[in-house]
């Protein structure tokens, strides 16, 4: 979104809140951003997650509530000026309740602060979305269309979410905004804290 003076806005108005699930984000957000298709997926910004901190997502990625959304190009390492992204071990599929098929991969990161492999974990943890098939899109939601053409393979999207993780594993009740059960990656998304250091973003 734009304000009249130019200026990005990217909080959601009063009332409004973005919570879709993974199956949504995959297909009515990073197919159609993949295929150069007209669709939602212009409320997300497209931002380099090798040039800003997590913390400095306000004001640039999408929120909602707690929560940062945006696009970024594929990248083989995250690796930022103060800090990197590190992945965990572990990913889950995704897959579209009006098809037998996977469409997407969740990923999870956590955010150190300093030089790779000796930084200092923070609360900052990132769940990044990847698409399965780059030559085609479900075709129960995006038929192929004449003009549309396979992406080069250097050319790929991910749909990152981030957010900041504070106060006890013990106190949330794992289920998402919208009152929906979690995923496993979601609920280890969650239980994180339980090593986490009290880290917060104002001490940067």
């Amino acid at each position: 979104m734009e304000m009249e003076d130019g200026r990005s806005v990217n909080h959601l108005p009063p009332g409004f809140r973005f919570c879709p699930t993974d199956e949504e984000l995959v297909l009515h957000f990073l197919y159609p951003k993949s295929l150069r298709l007209p669709c939602y997926s212009n409320i997300i910004p497209e931002l380099d997650l090798h040039r800003l901190h997590p913390w400095e997502l306000d004001g640039k990625a999408l929120m909602s509530g707690k929560r940062y959304f945006f696009f970024s190009q594929k990248m083989e390492n995250r690796v930022l000026e103060n800090g990197y992204w590190k992945q965990l071990d572990m990913e889950e599929p995704i897959f579209s309740g009006g098809s037998s098929g996977k469409v997407g991969v969740k990923k999870l990161f956590e955010f150190y602060i300093g030089r790779a492999p000796f930084g200092m974990k923070t609360n900052w943890v990132m769940q990044e979305y990847h698409l399965c098939n780059w030559g085609s899109a479900p075709s129960l939601h995006y038929p192929k269309t004449k003009g549309i053409r396979k992406l080069d393979s250097n050319y790929k999207w991910v749909l990152c979410k981030v957010e900041e993780h504070k106060g006890n594993a013990q106190s949330f009740n794992y289920s998402d905004e919208d009152g929906s059960e979690l995923s496993c990656l979601d609920e280890m998304f969650l239980s994180l804290e339980d090593d986490l250091d009290d880290i917060s973003s104002s001490h940067f």
